[in-house]
């Protein structure tokens, strides 16, 4: 028997003024997640499986370029209906909403932002449309949080580029079909101009997918090494300016972390909904285990946590959609809501004693699911220290 998240009785999410249409498309999200989700999630998660037939119909339901103007086959919306999108696709399953977000900020968004119109029309139009998968490949086995340390090389060749490295922990890395990565184009300049951006589309010569990882969790999302042996590309391949690759990287981390933050909101309001739920119907001592103060505690201190997440990743993707400056909110969002989404978890296995231990019951998987959302687009370290440096500097 497994227990899937139920709808709860009282309403986590706080409305923020939702317009109708933003009431109506996370209406469309949670019954997507519902009927699509719901039923497949034990089995790709033992399988390890990324579940394309899945992101198929994502994509006609314009989740795959939800952030992407429509002219460019996007579902021209902004970073609040983004939130409430991942919100709810992760509140079934962690591992489709951490695949959608990475698909929307981190591959497509890079091509949005920093990719001329050709470029765009070549790999965002079939990327927003959900044709193709993105990838976007910038952590390497000696360069996580210090990424300026890229060691992948780019060499000038007759017409292009020649690209030798390899890259970790790639989300999308065995299924994607464009694949933005990151390489050192000037040995000898300085550390943080000194890489560049470029997209390689999946079966050119020298380009291959390595190690597939075998995860603690969100395990249908697939996370693979890929590797770059003498592969050529042309001149059109190159992203932007030479040399501004780390620069872009930044800008494109600022709404990765509201992506994390969304996600990390959905974590912890599927984990305190599947505990709310199993408090009401567990019976110990004849009577719900609900009416112990021990467990109201915890669903009180769960609850109190992700309103506060909620307030602060909302903040951060409406600024988003201001056009204002968003790195300090967006690292201070995504840490809070990292956190939050670990402690839920924790919380919620706790509520379901012995049964939260076993994959019967969602809670183990949200227990395994959640720890991502602190590490993945900067650690909570990282966006402590983000946080910090805004601080300082007055």
């Amino acid at each position: 028997m497994t227990v899937a998240s139920q709808e709860p009785e009282v309403e986590v999410t706080i409305d923020f003024s939702l317009t109708p249409e933003q009431k109506a498309i996370r209406e469309m999200a949670r019954e997507f997640a519902r009927k699509e989700i719901d039923p497949i999630v034990e089995e790709f998660d033992e399988s390890q499986e990324f579940p394309r037939q899945l992101f198929a119909k994502a994509g006609e339901l314009g989740f795959l370029g939800i952030i992407f103007p429509e002219k460019y086959g996007g579902a021209g919306l902004g970073y609040v209906d983004y939130v409430l999108v991942i919100n709810e696709l992760t509140k079934v399953d962690p591992s489709i909403g951490l695949s959608v977000a990475a698909h929307n900020s981190l591959c497509s968004n890079h091509i949005f932002k920093f990719g001329n119109e050709e470029q765009i029309q070549r790999w965002l139009v079939p990327l927003a449309r959900g044709e193709k998968i993105g990838a976007w490949s910038l952590t390497e086995p000696g360069a996580g949080s210090d990424a300026a340390g890229t060691r992948s090389r780019a060499e000038r060749v007759s017409g292009g580029w020649k690209l030798n490295g390899s890259k970790t922990f790639t989300t999308h890395g065995s299924v994607g079909d464009i694949c933005v990565v990151f390489a050192v184009t000037d040995p000898d300049g300085p550390r943080q101009h000194s890489i560049s951006a470029f997209v390689v589309e999946k079966g050119t010569p020298g380009f291959r997918t390595g190690k597939k990882e075998n995860k603690l969790g969100t395990r249908a999302s697939d996370t693979a090494e890929v590797v770059m042996e003498d592969c050529v590309i042309p001149d059109d391949n190159l992203l932007g300016e030479e040399g501004k690759g780390f620069v872009q990287a930044l800008k494109i981390l600022d709404g990765g972390r509201i992506s994390i933050a969304a996600l990390g909101l959905g974590v912890a309001n599927g984990a305190y909904e599947t505990a709310l739920a199993y408090a009401k119907e567990r019976e110990q001592f004849g009577k719900p285990i609900a009416s112990f103060q021990a467990i109201r505690f915890h669903l009180a201190e769960m609850v109190t946590r992700i309103a506060a997440s909620e307030t602060l990743t909302f903040a951060a993707a409406a600024e988003m959609d201001r056009g204002g400056r968003v790195s300090r909110l967006a690292s201070e969002a995504k840490l809070l809501a990292g956190e939050t989404a670990v402690f839920c978890a924790e919380r919620g296995v706790q509520i379901h004693g012995g049964y939260g231990f076993i994959k019967d019951y969602r809670a183990e998987k949200f227990y395994r699911d959640c720890k991502i959302c602190t590490i993945g687009e900067g650690t909570s370290e990282i966006q402590r220290l983000v946080i910090a440096r805004w601080l300082l500097k007055g």
